[in-house]
């Protein structure tokens, strides 16, 4: 494979994961985000989705978002009758944000973001040998 072949596949995956980071990291920081009116929705957890895509100039396959959608499974509860989203019950709607979901997916993500900088480096490092060779 051409090095520069590797490069963009390489960063194109670190691109991909940096993102799912960050969607990660704004299902975490709003897990506990409820509503401010009664009967209304919390956060809603966000999800990627990952595509395939050739890239005819380099005549190679590589990653890239393909949309970052909506987790449509359904909101928790919990009785707090002095909350302002509390329901006539008392039942206040809760995210469907999982922690430890979240934690694996932001444990996979990192792994995934190393594994394409390692790349990147060991690619970094034959061209610049290559380079030190023609000299």
């Amino acid at each position: 494979m051409d090095l520069f072949k590797a490069l963009k596949v390489s960063a194109a995956g670190m691109d991909a994961q940096a993102m799912r980071l960050r969607v990660v990291a704004e299902n975490l920081a709003n897990r506990d985000t409820t509503a401010s009116t009664p009967g209304g929705d919390p956060y809603r957890r966000k999800t990627v989705t990952f595509q395939s895509r050739l890239d005819r100039s380099l005549g190679v396959e590589t990653v890239r978002v393909q949309r970052v959608g909506r987790d449509e499974s359904p909101f928790g509860t919990r009785f707090d009758p002095g909350h302002p989203a509390a329901d006539e019950r008392g039942y206040v709607k809760t995210p469907n944000v999982n922690s430890f979901i979240e934690l694996m997916d932001m444990r996979e993500a990192q792994r995934s973001y190393s594994a394409n900088l390692s790349v990147l480096e060991v690619t970094r490092g034959m061209l610049t040998r290559a380079i030190e060779l023609l000299r």
